[in-house]
């Protein structure tokens, strides 16, 4: 073998030991009437390193702010913190109707398409994540179908300064609730001062990381970045588990989401997430005509 081809082999062997990563990134600031206030993180700013999620919005809502609206071709993801206050009423076209509280979860896979509505109620104010988690091409056209986790139902990771809560998927051994979709975890970790946090990424799972309130360190394949409040990074999945390591100069609030990258091409137009141009106009047109559902009551 010439020697040419021993550092092409070693230049890629040491490229696969390093993580892609997108670097820290702001999101952008939406304000909606005066009860709505988030920073939105839209998955072309990640450079495809967010996939399966298409966005998050890290908001504030003190009021009702869309009605009723309509999805498909992708899964609505409701994370509460647990600094929420009062309750956040929940109502889709699957016939449910619950009342969200401080720290709980709700997975709407929409499919072949819901109408939905989230709402604080009279002196609520919630504060969370909203996640629109793209579907596979075979998933697009599924029944509908929720999960409600409440937050008292999800296990706690506690040691090293660290307590985090496991809303979804598993972490250390300790498993959690399940997806109606794509294999997913979600992390909501509060970090002590000098603290840490070590999860075991999964086999292929990409991620994607969100400093709530203070500036946190992201060590993962040998690389440590800052991440500064209220930024996000992406970082690809590679093909192997690997340990990612939240550290804190300060007491800290991050999120950890890790998830199988779908790797499709997807056209995004508002609430609906589907292949092509075509399966757009007729989700559209479903939805006009009424075909998605309708709120009960």
């Amino acid at each position: 073998m010439t020697q040419a081809a021993l550092l092409e082999i070693e230049t890629e062997t040491a490229d696969a030991a390093q993580s892609r990563h997108s670097g820290p990134l702001a999101g952008k600031p939406i304000s909606i009437r005066s009860g709505f206030k988030a920073s939105s993180f839209k998955h072309a700013m990640f450079d495809g390193l967010m996939d399966p999620m298409v966005m998050v919005d890290h908001y504030l809502m003190g009021e009702p702010t869309f009605g009723a609206h309509p999805h498909a071709g992708m899964s609505a993801v409701t994370v509460l913190f647990e600094d929420s206050c009062g309750v956040f009423n929940n109502r889709d076209s699957l016939g449910n109707d619950i009342d969200l509280e401080a720290g709980d979860l709700y997975w709407l896979k929409a499919g072949s398409g819901a109408v939905h509505d989230e709402k604080p109620m009279h002196g609520a104010l919630a504060h969370g994540l909203q996640m629109f988690v793209n579907l596979p091409a075979h998933m697009k056209h599924d029944d509908p179908e929720a999960l409600h986790v409440r937050a008292k139902a999800m296990p706690v990771i506690e040691g090293n300064g660290g307590k985090v809560r496991l809303v979804l998927g598993e972490s250390n051994g300790v498993i959690g609730a399940t997806s109606p979709a794509l294999p997913m975890t979600i992390l909501d970790a509060k970090i002590d001062a000098g603290g840490y946090f070590e999860h075991d990424v999964a086999f292929g799972h990409s991620q994607w990381i969100l400093a709530v309130d203070e500036a946190v360190e992201v060590t993962i394949s040998n690389q440590t970045m800052t991440l500064p409040a209220g930024e996000a990074l992406a970082i690809s999945a590679r093909q192997n588990r690997e340990a990612l390591t939240l550290r804190a100069r300060a007491e800290s609030h991050a999120v950890i989401v890790t998830g199988e990258p779908i790797a499709q091409p997807f056209i995004q137009r508002g609430p609906f997430v589907m292949s092509t141009e075509a399966e757009i106009a007729e989700v559209e047109a479903a939805h006009r005509a009424g075909r998605l559902g309708k709120l009960s009551g």
